[in-house]
């Protein structure tokens, strides 16, 4: 536990404000840049990570909404657009 002077804990708290966070946060922050190494705080943030920013890159857009208006809507009916496909070749003697 840290106990603060009156005059830290305030400007603890108007700047926080002023950043949009707690007050709590930034203190934590703060302290983890001065103290903690750069490798250490991107292992922390490597090991907080989502699948999504582990595979990301890898598998494409997750919400087309934020690049298609209304979304693409790909993954609507696949099955039958699947079949139709696959019947389509057969016709074709592709398959």
């Amino acid at each position: 536990m840290i106990t603060l002077t009156l005059e830290i804990e305030q400007a603890l708290i108007e700047h926080a404000g002023q950043q949009g966070t707690t007050p709590e946060h930034l203190a934590l922050e703060t302290l983890r840049k001065q103290f903690v190494s750069t490798a250490a705080i991107e292992q922390q943030s490597k090991a907080k990570a989502t699948l999504f920013d582990f595979l990301g890159s890898a598998i494409g857009i997750l919400r087309s909404s934020e690049h298609v208006p209304d979304g693409a809507q790909m993954a609507t009916d696949s099955n039958k657009k699947f079949i139709e496909a696959l019947l389509k070749k057969r016709e074709q003697g592709q398959l």
